[in-house]
């Protein structure tokens, strides 16, 4: 008798994930446009390539070798998240190039026993514009674009300048990166 009921178990498991897989495949649609569908759609199929060339500094930034962590985090999260390869600027489609405009702090909290920084925001502004090489057409242009990371400079693991930068370095490349999906 329980021999019975265990096998009816698995037959009705089984007929349900059946049944719960149809429905799904009959909501799905070849063209991301229209209804559910297995392709991705976030990118362009018509680009292959992105060049990024290392990234200026503005005359009001002081900090060395950021634009250079940028570029880097840049090429990483294109490869990691993107279906783009990162090429030579001589051979590739588009190419994504910017400015570090402004890097400001701000202290969030204090230690209030001896008024030093708990938590710093950290953020950084930049300018930037994604061309596609062969038509010349703007993709994507951005002014004032923005991210921030938190260090904390106070207590037995104090961060530094570099952590908290490498934070929103990482974090602004994310958010570039995305914002070379397609629209929806």
């Amino acid at each position: 008798m329980k021999r019975n009921f265990f096998i009816a178990g698995k037959l009705f498991i089984c007929g349900a994930l059946f049944s719960a897989a149809l429905m799904f495949a009959q909501g799905c649609s070849s063209d991301p446009y229209k209804g559910y569908s297995f392709e991705t759609g976030l990118y362009r199929q018509d680009i292959k390539t992105v060049a990024v060339p290392i990234w200026r500094r503005g005359d009001k930034v002081y900090r060395r070798d950021l634009e250079q962590q940028l570029t880097e985090a840049l090429v990483k999260r294109i490869e990691l998240d993107s279906p783009y390869k990162v090429a030579d600027k001589s051979i590739a489609d588009t190419m994504l190039e910017g400015t570090i405009v402004a890097v400001t702090q701000r202290v969030l909290s204090f230690n209030p026993s001896q008024g030093t920084p708990r938590d710093v925001e950290l953020r950084i502004v930049v300018d930037f514009t994604w061309t596609d090489q062969r038509t010349g057409e703007i993709l994507v242009q951005k002014k004032g674009f923005r991210a921030a990371g938190v260090y904390y400079p106070a207590g037995a693991l104090a961060e530094d300048f570099s952590l908290g930068s490498a934070d929103a370095v990482n974090h602004l490349a994310q958010l570039i990166v995305e914002t070379m999906e397609k629209p929806w």
